[in-house]
């Protein structure tokens, strides 16, 4: 009907429907964030334009090893570009620039696998990403978090249940 108001339901509105997130709360200067992952999904590159989002966020890649166990090798941010930018750099030999990704892309070739979840604050980004390097590489100085709390809490959830903290 020409003229009606356009009515966004969640099954019609992209971003309505993403549950794959990070969302935040604060409680006495301490930041409580619960990261909702996408499903861990083998690496594709007509997968990632058709059904990652062009929003910032994080992302996970993992190779399969001989054994047929994921193994974490990147921890990715995107905020310009958004992550399906990022995916597809990151899981392309021909155009991911680092050295060791590259190796790994091709020593692992087929079997790449990814995971993300949204989040819009780059302060946020940040948080979260100090808190997993602290966490998966705590030998390696990890990157600034945002400064705003004392302390940083993570609680992960996916669809997989992959838990790797």
């Amino acid at each position: 009907m020409p003229g009606a108001p356009l009515i966004f339901t969640p099954s019609l509105c992209y971003h309505c429907s993403m549950q794959y997130e990070i969302r935040k709360s604060v409680d006495k200067n301490n930041a409580y964030y619960l990261v909702r992952w996408s499903p861990i999904v083998k690496a594709d590159k007509y997968v990632i334009n058709g059904s990652v989002p062009a929003m910032g966020g994080i992302a996970e890649l993992y190779f399969k090893d001989a054994h047929g166990k994921l193994n974490l090798y990147m921890l990715a941010r995107s905020y310009y570009g958004g992550l399906r930018a990022t995916l597809r750099v990151a899981t392309d030999p021909i155009e991911e620039k680092d050295e060791r990704r590259r190796a790994v892309l091709l020593a692992h070739e087929d079997q790449i696998y990814y995971r993300y979840a949204l989040v819009e604050s780059q302060d946020d980004m940040s948080d979260v990403m100090y808190f997993f390097l602290s966490t998966h590489a705590p030998k390696l100085l990890p990157p600034e978090h945002s400064k705003r709390y004392d302390k940083i809490f993570v609680k992960e959830i996916d669809a997989g249940n992959l838990i790797t903290i």
